[in-house]
Formats: C-alpha cells, structure tokens, sequence
C-alpha cells in the first residue's frame, strides 16, 4: 500500500541489522534530523505477548524457564506489522516511513512494502560487547546470563534469520561509523526524499500537455 503527500509516493525504508548493530542509532537520529520528515515503526513494538502459550516460538533460557523467544521472526505479530506500516503510508503525515528492526529484512510484511532495504552490519564481537554493556547499565543483567543465552540460542538465531538478510540489502552500512556517516550513507540511497518539500498541491504530469521539464 502506497500513500501520496503532495504528489509524492510515500516511500518505505526498511533498516535490519543483528542485536545491538546500531540499527536503532540510525532509525532515531533519522527521526531527530528529520523529525517531521520521518515515521518510524519498531518491530520491537510487535512482539506476541511474552505469556501467551500459544502465539510465538519459545525456547528454554540460560535459567531454565520456557520464554518467548525474542531472536526468532515468528515471535513477530507479522499481520499488526503489516497494518502498522499501511497506517504510516496512508496518514499523509510524513515524507519517509521507516521500519527497523532484527527481521526489517526477513518478514514478508516488510520487505514487500520496502521501496529501499538497509543493513546495518557490526562485527559480533562489538555487538555482543554492546548487548551486554546494555544489559548491565539498563536491565542490571547478570552479563554471566546474557553470555549463555548467546550461546545457547542468540548466536545460532542471529545466523539463521538475521545475517543471510544482509544479501538482499541495497545498502550495507558500517555499524561502528558514527551516525552522521550513517545518515549520509542512507541519503545516498534514498536520494532528495527528505530534503525536497512538501508540496500542498498535486504534481502534474508535464507530458500530458506538450510540455518538459
């Protein structure tokens, strides 16, 4: 589904990127530059409930409990992501729709409504460092915990759905670049969809009345 501001198609920008890459880094700042340019859909936000036993995909934690399992794309409520991005096209309130997220580039709902795929790709060694990093400083996670599930599944999950997205990207950016560089990688891609105008009224096909650009 495609909505129009002032003429214009509203375009999609899909951003993936393995745990802690930096993809939300560049989907935020996006928004901070651009705040009134740019929606963004989390798939974070999309989660099935952690304790409904019977949506989602579990997996046993490094502790021993059956939880949801947040590395697997089929814990995604795939539909509400569909509606949720159909939503942002149509409102007419912005000129880019960003979506981000671990499976930005491996759900359906997504990647076909994707005018550009973006692939934020940081070495497992950083990204594992900044999970936990996060874990201890946010959660105050035992990072003993974090290192186990890792190994036990997060590891395994990010090869399997995460990292083979990286071959349909457009664009793979460098996830230790600061965001600024980010930024300029994306508007490379994307081209003037930020910067031009929003135009109030319709744009004219200049070829139905002789005319040229």
């Amino acid at each position: 589904m495609t909505g129009v501001v002032g003429g214009h198609r509203v375009p999609v920008l899909a951003v993936a990127g393995g745990t802690a890459s930096g993809k939300s880094t560049l989907a935020d700042a996006l928004v901070r530059h651009h705040p009134d340019s740019v929606d963004l859909v989390r798939l974070d936000d999309f989660y099935v409930p952690a304790h409904d036993p019977l949506r989602g995909v579990r997996t046993v934690s490094a502790t021993g409990a059956e939880i949801l399992d947040w590395n697997h794309p089929g814990s995604i409520d795939e539909s509400a992501v569909a509606e949720a991005v159909d939503r942002a096209v149509v409102s007419g309130r912005h000129r880019l729709v960003v979506v981000e997220g671990l499976f930005a580039l491996t759900l359906p709902a997504v990647t076909a409504r994707a005018t550009w795929r973006v692939y934020v790709d940081t070495p497992d060694d950083i990204r594992l460092a900044r999970k936990i990093l996060r874990k201890i400083e946010v959660q105050r996670q035992d990072p003993a915990l974090s290192l186990r599930n890792y190994l036990m599944t997060g590891r395994e999950r990010h090869a399997a759905h995460v990292a083979p997205s990286r071959a349909v990207a457009d664009l793979v950016v460098d996830g230790t670049a600061d965001e600024y560089a980010m930024i300029t990688a994306v508007t490379m891609l994307i081209g003037p969809v930020l910067a031009a105008p929003v135009r109030a009224e319709p744009v004219l096909d200049a070829s139905r009345f002789g005319e040229t650009a």
